[in-house]
């Protein structure tokens, strides 16, 4: 699974590395990214440009809101079959802008998991597959959600938990992030580990595992 994530870069940054897209001019760099909060995504809306969305995907047909507690992420092996998913696997995806997230890895003989981040070698962010959809609440407001599609993970990954984010090569953005309905057929390709040897792991404080710790400490080596 996919549980907690940065965005530590500014958005020149983000600029430099995803030249075709617009981004805030301005927004807090995040350490600890957890569900139910705004998270930075760029939506196949056809406007190329980056809003904030809520962690946890809500169904436009959900009668309740909390069903987002449970759709943080979604498996990339039944994503065009479950009901919570298939509709926003054909209509609309997202990248979910990141440079890093976390794994708990468990150790024998030890109760307490070790929190390790995981990022590209280069330091450089990158992007999770994500999909998203609009909820309408009986008053009238509007929320617009998502998730982090999941998959097997790489050698690297595998060391740490048995699941992964799917995360897209700039190559992909385009089929990815196409307005037009898509087939199963055209999509799954893209949802697969990625490339182990392109990414970097080293365990990290216990500080992590409360929400409420957002600060650069959470990243540094224990």
């Amino acid at each position: 699974m996919c549980g907690r994530f940065t965005l530590t870069v500014d958005p020149a940054e983000l600029k430099d590395a995803f030249g075709d897209f617009i981004f805030p001019t301005q927004f807090a760099p995040r350490f600890n990214i957890a569900p139910s909060q705004p998270v930075l995504a760029i939506p196949n809306d056809g406007k190329n440009k980056a809003d904030f969305f809520l962690w946890g995907l809500i169904p436009s047909w959900a009668k309740d809101p909390g069903i987002a507690n449970k759709l943080i992420n979604a498996r990339g092996e039944t994503v065009a079959e479950k009901p919570s998913f298939r509709g926003s696997f054909k209509y609309k995806r997202c990248l979910i802008l990141t440079d890093g997230f976390y794994e708990w890895k468990a150790g024998e003989g030890i109760k307490t998991k070790t929190p390790y981040f995981i990022h590209m070698k280069d330091h450089q962010p990158f992007a999770f597959a994500g999909l998203w959809d609009e909820w309408h609440s009986p008053d009238g407001n509007t929320l617009r959600t998502c998730t982090i599609i999941t998959t097997e993970p790489n050698e690297l990954m595998s060391t740490l938990h048995n699941r992964m984010p799917v995360i897209l090569d700039k190559q992909d953005y385009g089929a990815w992030l196409d307005a037009a309905p898509q087939t199963p057929e055209r999509l799954m390709p893209l949802i697969q580990p990625f490339p182990a040897d392109r990414m970097s792991a080293h365990p990290v404080s216990t500080f992590v595992n409360s929400p409420s710790n957002d600060r650069p400490e959470c990243i540094l080596p224990a």
